[in-house]
């Protein structure tokens, strides 16, 4: 059974913005997006500005501004004269999210298994070893947070800076949606075993090795996330 996201509340809790860098707009688009991803905004999660202005201590300009910019990303839905909410999930683009993310990732993981450096595999291994760090002490949002540096590594290693934010927007859908498997543990070890398989191929210089290894698993995420419209329709337009 897969547990239900933290209901909306009239009180978001948000990350503390006083801290962080870069411009107000910039500051509360990174603190919304983040609690959106997180699903500590949930699906259908009505946005109250003025909620959000309090909590921030910000005018409504920079929270109008952050909202437009979630809109243009898919992650919330401006209706007029409604106010805006945090979009629900959409099977049609988690699967075409995931088409794109593992054409561009077969194709990445190849090049680096054949090119790859000592360093870049140093880098890996040391990733690997954070990881199962993680599994360890039952971290499962830490394991997640490495598992995301673990691809976006392979990415940079091909040396082409542009495939990062291909993936990075191609992948969000899916991103935000496998937040409701973080509590299955036996999950994030199924992935350990198949970043072993990953890096292992790459460390031995075999392409071919690499890009099935990273088709499994790629695929297996997508095949537990296609479950969830049934479980949870509440989540899912």
């Amino acid at each position: 059974m897969i547990p239900a996201p933290k209901p909306a509340e009239s009180d978001y809790k948000l990350k503390d913005i006083t801290k962080m860098n870069g411009s107000l707009a910039q500051r509360v688009y990174e603190v919304l997006r983040d609690a959106i991803l997180a699903l500590d905004l949930p699906p259908g999660a009505l946005l109250k500005k003025q909620v959000i202005c309090e909590q921030l201590s910000v005018s409504r300009s920079p929270v109008t501004e952050a909202i437009t910019r979630l809109a243009g990303e898919g992650l919330v839905e401006v209706v007029p004269q409604s106010g805006s909410r945090v979009t629900k999930f959409s099977l049609p683009e988690i699967r075409e999210g995931a088409f794109l993310r593992e054409a561009v990732e077969l194709a990445a993981v190849a090049k680096v298994a054949e090119e790859r450096t000592d360093d870049q595999l140093a880098q890996l291994k040391r990733n690997l070893r954070l990881q199962a760090m993680c599994l360890e002490e039952g971290d499962e949002i830490g394991f997640y947070r490495e598992d995301e540096h673990m691809h976006e590594l392979i990415l940079e290693f091909t040396g082409f800076p542009k495939l990062g934010a291909l993936a990075a927007t191609g992948w969000i859908q899916v991103n935000r949606a496998r937040q409701l498997l973080l509590p299955l543990s036996e999950r994030a070890v199924g992935a350990f075993q198949e970043h072993l398989a990953i890096i292992a191929a790459i460390e031995t210089k075999n392409p071919p090795a690499a890009r099935e290894a990273m088709r499994q698993h790629l695929s297996e995420l997508v095949t537990r996330l296609e479950p969830l419209a049934q479980e949870r329709p509440d989540l899912f337009d």
